[in-house]
């Protein structure tokens, strides 16, 4: 059950420190897809939520009009702390209600969601020249997803809107993230999708806050082969593995002509 909540939001859109973006649009607060990994649980802090993260969503609603003329060059993306097309957002409607106020826009938009909800707003998509969308995952075993991401879209339901997406001349990306070190078989997402995907991203698994016990918990129940590699990474701060991983991707997608963005680590990186 998600304890459904309407408040009065100042503005829709802020800067953000996402290395990504200039400004982040967060049309909600919290997000019902519950994922075991999410990192946003630490909101909490300031949303006096008694329900766990994942168990509530706050729907903004702000009657100011955004200023898209402080927008001009910049980079927006939909969301750093939600997802903008959460299930609820077919009732609502407030990520459609901004996207109509940024169609005029002179920003590059980015979309990342986990839903093929987004397919709603193709014909929005086709008024802005500099709009990009797409899905992250982290593996095509649905099996694994429904265990990660319990509530969000199939993994065969957001390729089939990546491709939906691309076949409508909308410029389509594909974000792995977290990649889980064993599980998360990069090679095999990309040659799966390629041919309608026009960049790859990549994050790494950054195990922090509240949900690591959840993590490594998983792992060790459902993984047990792995635990080893888990401990030797996220217990004694072991970076190799990692390292090892960004150079494949280098050299993969650089041999097969693959366009890419690493955001490995990327509290740390600097625009």
């Amino acid at each position: 059950m998600i304890a459904i909540t309407e408040r009065a939001a100042a503005n829709m859109i802020s800067k953000t420190k996402v290395p990504a973006g200039d400004y982040a649009v967060n049309p909600y607060i919290g997000c019902p897809h519950k994922c075991l990994y999410c990192y946003a649980d630490y909101m909490r802090r300031w949303t006096n939520h008694s329900e766990k993260w994942g168990d509530f969503l706050d729907v903004k609603r702000c009657s100011k009009k955004i200023n898209v003329s402080r927008l001009e060059n910049k980079t927006i993306i939909f969301s750093s702390s939600t997802d903008a097309y959460n299930p609820f957002e077919k009732k609502y409607r407030i990520t459609r209600e901004i996207l109509e106020q940024l169609v005029h826009a002179n920003a590059k938009i980015t979309i990342l969601t986990k839903s093929d909800l987004l397919l709603r707003d193709i014909d929005l998509f086709k008024k802005m020249p500099r709009v990009q969308a797409g899905v992250s995952l982290n593996t095509l075993d649905d099996c694994v997803r429904k265990a990660l991401e319990p509530r969000a879209a199939s993994i065969e339901k957001r390729l089939d809107a990546v491709k939906t997406l691309h076949n409508s001349g909308i410029r389509t990306h594909i974000f792995l993230s977290p990649m889980f070190p064993g599980i998360t078989d990069f090679k095999k997402i990309i040659q799966s999708c390629a041919r309608f995907t026009d960049e790859f991203w990549f994050e790494n698994l950054n195990l922090r806050g509240s949900f690591r016990p959840a993590v490594l918990r998983y792992i060790n129940e459902k993984h047990q082969s792995l635990a080893p590699l888990y401990n030797d990474i996220y217990k004694f701060k072991n970076t190799g593995y990692w390292r090892g991983i960004k150079n494949d991707i280098a050299q993969f997608c650089q041999k097969n002509g693959i366009q890419y963005r690493d955001y490995f680590y990327h509290e740390k990186i600097r625009k």
